[in-house]
């Protein structure tokens, strides 16, 4: 099963070399996921690039879509066998992150 293991950018609040030490810590906990073989994708939403909302006919608006929060943080995607696999590997990341994390289920689907 896949989990996504997510935070919002606001909840990093660390700053100057802690902010250096989250960096490093999160990229060696990402480098034993990938040592463990459950590594998926890792990531963070580039908050620079404003989104598009882009319509089923191809029409573009600037922006998301103007009713939800705004979608922005890191990402992490493992593949592990159980919930309890997936919340250890979230505590991880929370550790070397310096804030709690957000832990989903991907809905298989069986085209991908």
């Amino acid at each position: 099963m896949k989990y996504l293991i997510s935070f919002p950018s606001a909840a990093m609040v660390v700053s100057g070399e802690e902010l250096e030490a989250a960096g490093r810590d999160s990229r060696a906990v990402i480098e034993q996921a990938k040592v463990a073989g459950v590594y998926v994708f890792a990531g963070g939403l580039d908050e620079g690039v404003p989104p598009v909302l882009v319509s089923a006919e191809g029409t573009i608006v600037e922006g998301g879509y103007p009713w939800a929060p705004p979608l922005n943080g890191g990402f992490t995607v493992l593949e592990l066998p159980s919930r309890e696999d997936a919340i250890a590997w979230a505590a991880r990341i929370a550790k070397a992150c310096r804030c709690d994390q957000e832990l989903r289920v991907f809905m298989f689907d069986p085209a991908s």
